[in-house]
């Protein structure tokens, strides 16, 4: 396949993109930075700057859109809200004006999103109909979700990955966590009942794969392991894995002040399980946080 994708210097982006490769695809990858696209995803991808680059003539196979600003990089002030917002959206509706001019129109759209979309939802499991709670990461995931869907309008199969928490070794959230609990000063956030969504990035790829080549697949898909856990057993797991104590809780409070509202991203949580892609047969190869976590590190 001929494959467009946007994210591929990321944390995923770069592991999926030699993935890909691996299997024979060519790939062109939109970056800010195009020179450094070859060391980053391979020799053999084709960098652009921005999309509009691409003429009608121009063709793809595919399109795999996971671009966007770090949700937990920086507090949350108005400013960045709206830059988290316009790196999603504004780079979802390029996309979706190219597909329209596009002679030869894309088999797929594999659009990003993440279990953000569900809001703070408690313990309540979640599958890809329960209804949202409403707060600001509902509303980014929503408005991504609404602009990639356009491209059904074209003829376009379009799939939205509603993504947990990804573990791998070199970067994410887990890179982050590891300072404290390595030096036995990790543990629960708040009260530690919130709920997380992860998934281990070989799955998540495998997930991608799926879409790509089934052609019957299309709307929204959990991509998170069927076994979420709590913040709590989180901590505990990865003290464990790490053979290292994880029990001095980071309080509510000073989460709050640190961080504002983008505290809510580590107080609250989501319960959700992928009930869609486990519907078409699709196996996890990492479904415990355990195996996960002792892979990774």
């Amino acid at each position: 396949m001929k494959i467009l994708m946007t994210g591929g210097t990321g944390f995923i982006g770069k592991k999926l993109c030699h993935f890909l490769l691996g299997k024979n695809h060519q790939l062109t990858v939109l970056s800010r930075k195009p020179d450094k696209v070859p060391s980053l995803c391979g020799e053999s991808v084709t960098a652009i700057r921005n999309l509009e680059q691409l003429t009608a003539s121009d063709s793809f196979d595919a399109i795999i859109n996971l671009a966007g600003e770090g949700i937990a990089d920086a507090r949350w002030s108005n400013s960045r809200k709206q830059k988290l917002l316009d790196s999603r959206i504004n780079t979802t509706k390029q996309l979706i004006t190219y597909i329209e001019s596009a002679d030869h129109k894309p088999e797929v759209l594999i659009s990003g999103s993440a279990v953000g979309y569900y809001g703070n939802s408690g313990s309540k499991r979640l599958n890809e109909v329960s209804q949202p709670h409403e707060d600001f990461s509902h509303q980014l995931c929503a408005q991504w979700e609404s602009v990639a869907l356009e491209a059904e309008k074209s003829g376009v199969r379009v799939c939205i990955i509603r993504t947990g928490l990804v573990i791998g070794n070199d970067g994410g959230f887990l890179k982050r966590m590891l300072s404290p609990f390595k030096l036995g000063l990790g543990g629960p956030m708040g009260d530690g009942k919130q709920w997380m969504s992860w998934i281990h990035r070989t799955d998540y790829i495998a997930v991608i794969e799926k879409l790509l080549e089934s052609a019957t697949l299309e709307g929204v898909f959990n991509a998170t392991s069927p076994e979420p856990v709590t913040n709590a057993e989180f901590s505990k797991t990865l003290g464990q894995v790490l053979s290292r104590p994880a029990f001095i809780p980071i309080p509510a409070l000073v989460l709050k002040i640190l961080l504002g509202e983008m505290a809510e991203l580590l107080l609250g949580g989501q319960r959700v399980l992928p009930t869609r892609i486990e519907q078409t047969g699709f196996e996890f190869k990492f479904k415990t946080l355990n195996k996960a976590l002792s892979d990774v590190l």
